[in-house]
């Protein structure tokens, strides 16, 4: 029961709106190197928000940026097309999330490749990311072992879950 209204109160949130506002200028990054970032560039662009993009910000190469959006998901295609180990995709994303809240700013993630996004490799990903999150947009498949909704209970971290990509569209809106 309490699962259900956990869930209940994050779709609500989604709903109607989240009170806390995200700021400006916006770094869109990759975690895992998937080519889901290429939909949340998408997802942006239908949202009249302008990002940034470096699929390999680090904590050095963050800048002035107030908000900092994370595309959750691992590909081993992706990862070898940019030359990466699993591991040395791992240290970046800690040590960028760790830089990231030490500068005070704010982490929306987001995980929009649903069911097919996860596995194995993806997870290590899920799972060294999310909960450093201040917000989570997630689309409902990909949630299906409730991951994303345990993070965020135990974490106090808003989490919207979206039936489909296209409709992560108005959660951005509303915490812009």
């Amino acid at each position: 029961m309490k699962k259900l209204l956990t869930t209940l109160l994050f779709l609500v949130l989604g709903v109607f709106g989240f009170a806390e506002k995200f700021e400006k200028p916006i770094m869109l990054t990759s975690i895992g190197q998937s080519a889901d970032v290429q939909m949340i560039k998408v997802l942006l662009k239908k949202a009249d928000l302008e990002a940034d993009f470096d699929k390999l910000v680090t904590e050095k190469t963050l800048g002035n940026h107030k908000t900092l959006i994370l595309a959750i998901g691992g590909s081993s295609k992706g990862l070898g097309a940019a030359g990466i180990k699993v591991e040395d995709e791992l240290d970046r994303s800690e040590k960028l999330i760790k830089a990231a809240r030490e500068k005070g700013v704010k982490i929306v993630g987001m995980h929009v490749g649903g069911q097919a996004r996860r596995g194995e490799l993806s997870d290590k990903f899920v799972n060294v990311s999310i909960s450093g999150c201040d917000y989570l947009i997630v689309v409902e498949d990909g949630n299906k072992d409730g991951i994303f909704t345990k993070v965020a209970e135990e974490k106090k971290i808003p989490l919207v879950l979206v039936p489909k990509i296209s409709e992560a569209v108005k959660p951005l809106k509303d915490i812009f």
